[in-house]
Parts: C-alpha cells; structure tokens; sequence
C-alpha cells in the first residue's frame, strides 16, 4: 500500500473566513471541504449577549470548547452548565440545548459539527445579516430547519429569561 498524499490544513491564528451573526463573531476554521466530515468555528460571544433559540439537531454532533470567559448552556428542564475557560460540552443529536453569555466580560469558544454541513447555518445567518433581514427567533429557527435542526418552545426548556440574557444569576447544576 502506498502512503497517502493528503495535505494538512493550516489556518493561522488571524485567518479563515469571518462574519459577524447579530454581535456574535464567528470564525471559520473548517467548513468541511478538506475533511467531508467535520466543520469547526470560534465564536466570540459578547458580555449580556443570548445565542440562538432553544435547538436539538436530527443529523450532527457539535461540541464546544470554552477558551475564555464564561458560557452558560441552557437544557430542558432548565437545566443549566456554566462552561469556564478550558471547560468542554458535547451535544449529541436530539439533544435540546442553547447558550448565552450573561456575563459582563467576552466570551470564546471553540465549536465542531460533525457532519461538517451545519456550517452552512451561519454562512445563511451572515447572508440574512448582511441584507438586512430581520433576525428574530422565528426567522433563526426556519433558517435552522434549512439543517435538520428543530426549534424547542421557551416553556419546553424552562428557561429563566434572567439567566439567558444576563443577570450572570447563579446556574442550576
């Protein structure tokens, strides 16, 4: 068997392809050209800033990587996580979830989807961004359909609005 000639991919810590969704700016890493598998993105979440409604995906896994700051994810039952720097949390599909920064300093975080095609998502966000278009939940959650991801009801997840959008109140473990 001979060895294969498959090149690494490099991205230098300024590169990869950048756009801002609301105030939250996303940087592409890996959009799943060269792997057919996995995407990946940092996020910068600003202080008192919510992310997107109430979510479970049918078809990719994604897992987040807090590299500063902190970011609290939300589940059903109002379940809560405060995710610190160096703190890892993984969503398997089906699994309800969202994430703020009600906190008063910025947050990152370091995301994958595998499948990598949910990068896509974003990419229609900037777009819907760039011309203008309202960005409410509702039109968040029909671009999320666009990605087999379906929208969970506030009362589903039991969410305290003051969590969410930042009274950096205490979260529920």
């Amino acid at each position: 068997m001979e060895t294969p000639t498959v090149p690494i991919n490099f991205v230098p810590a300024k590169a990869g392809e950048t756009f801002k969704v609301g105030t939250i700016t996303i940087r592409i890493m890996e959009d799943g050209s060269r792997t057919d598998r996995i995407g990946s993105a940092e996020f910068t979440v600003p202080p008192h800033t919510s992310g997107p409604p109430p979510h479970w995906h049918e078809m990719h896994d994604e897992t987040f990587l807090v590299t500063q700051g902190t970011l609290r994810f939300h589940a059903l039952n109002g379940q809560t996580v405060d995710a610190k720097l160096g703190d890892f949390v993984t969503v398997p599909p089906r699994s309800p979830h969202t994430f703020s920064n009600p906190y008063d300093e910025e947050a990152k975080f370091f995301n994958t989807y595998t499948p990598a095609f949910y990068i896509n998502y974003f990419r229609l966000l900037a777009t819907m961004n760039e011309q203008g278009k309202p960005m409410n939940p509702e039109a968040n959650r029909k671009a999320m359909a666009y990605f087999a991801t379906i929208g969970v009801a506030d009362d589903e997840m039991q969410m305290d609005k003051e969590q969410f959008y930042g009274t950096a109140a205490p979260s529920k473990k």
